[in-house]
């Protein structure tokens, strides 16, 4: 077994880092920090992030196949181009409700932009329940809803062989599975195939490793841990030294480090002084797996 080691390469500290996605054209980690309203670009040769404001909540950001990047963008699915810091609405959705935005989001194995929506927040994790629903972007720009009744709508990511779509909804504590037909976008038959216990929290932020195994960030739970979806069984278990880890994600030359988000937003002055990293991103090497590349949106 290599050591694992863990390294904050970006301590500027988000509100709530969240999103990564290696983008390889640019050998960079993309991430976004949603009350921060920026979508953010860290060189791992200059160790240093830039960031585009936006005038929204900003929770997830993808690669498009034409080049620069879809992001979701309060309740709009919308494009970024990089240099000309330009955004473009390509639709909305939750019209019929005042109080939604967009949560996570990841692009499917056929170019589909997956993202769901949850209430906006009274302070973290506390919000209206049941107000979400999970979206898909096509590559045609029309967007289907999957279902609604959902509390905060968080990671998601294929099996390997592109038959099982895997995706948390955070307050549920569990881990879900769907049948995936990849050539509709279609879902069904969902079940539980992990539930995570009290020390590990809430499931947030997830990816998938070339052996087929999940990573899932646990916020408030300091840690990422990696699951069997055959079994339901947790192989291991990695900490970080901040509480609020939100996602992850593979990248770096041959998708060997993993780079994990955190938040700051809804700790106090004493809760940061005992974790300064907090909302920094972390680069974790030495676990031993490589993920899967990022796939860019088709549309």
């Amino acid at each position: 077994m290599s050591s694992v080691s863990i390294e904050c390469v970006a301590s500027e500290g988000c509100r709530i880092g969240e999103s990564p996605v290696w983008d390889e054209r640019e050998g960079a980690l993309l991430y976004v920090d949603i009350t921060g309203r920026k979508v953010c670009r860290w060189s791992p040769v200059t160790r240093q992030a830039q960031a585009i404001a936006l005038d929204a909540p900003v929770s997830s950001v993808a690669l498009r196949q034409s080049g620069d990047y879809v992001i979701t963008l309060g309740t709009r699915f919308a494009a970024l181009k990089w240099k000309e810091e330009l955004v473009t609405t390509i639709t909305q959705v939750d019209k019929d409700k005042a109080n939604t935005r967009f949560n996570d989001g990841k692009v499917d194995p056929a170019g589909r932009y997956f993202a769901g929506t949850m209430a906006e927040e009274i302070r973290p994790a506390v919000l209206e329940r049941r107000q979400g629903s999970l979206y898909t972007l096509f590559p045609d720009l029309s967007v289907v809803k999957h279902f609604d009744q959902v509390d905060i709508s968080n990671g998601l990511d294929w099996s390997l062989d592109h038959r099982t779509f895997f995706y948390i909804d955070s307050l549920s504590y569990s881990v879900d599975a769907f049948d995936y037909d990849l050539q509709t976008g279609k879902i069904g038959n969902r079940r539980s195939i992990y539930k995570l216990e009290k020390e590990e929290s809430i499931p947030d932020g997830m990816c998938i490793d070339t052996e087929g195994k999940l990573w899932v960030a646990c916020y408030d739970g300091g840690r990422v841990i990696r699951l069997d979806p055959e079994t339901g069984k947790r192989l291991q278990t990695v900490k970080l030294p901040v509480d609020k880890t939100t996602s992850c994600c593979f990248g770096g030359k041959d998708y060997s480090e993993m780079f994990v988000t955190s938040a700051s937003d809804g700790m106090d002055k004493e809760w940061l002084s005992r974790q300064p990293q907090a909302g920094g991103i972390f680069k974790i090497t030495g676990l031993g797996v490589k993920g899967v590349p990022p796939y860019p949106f088709a549309g």
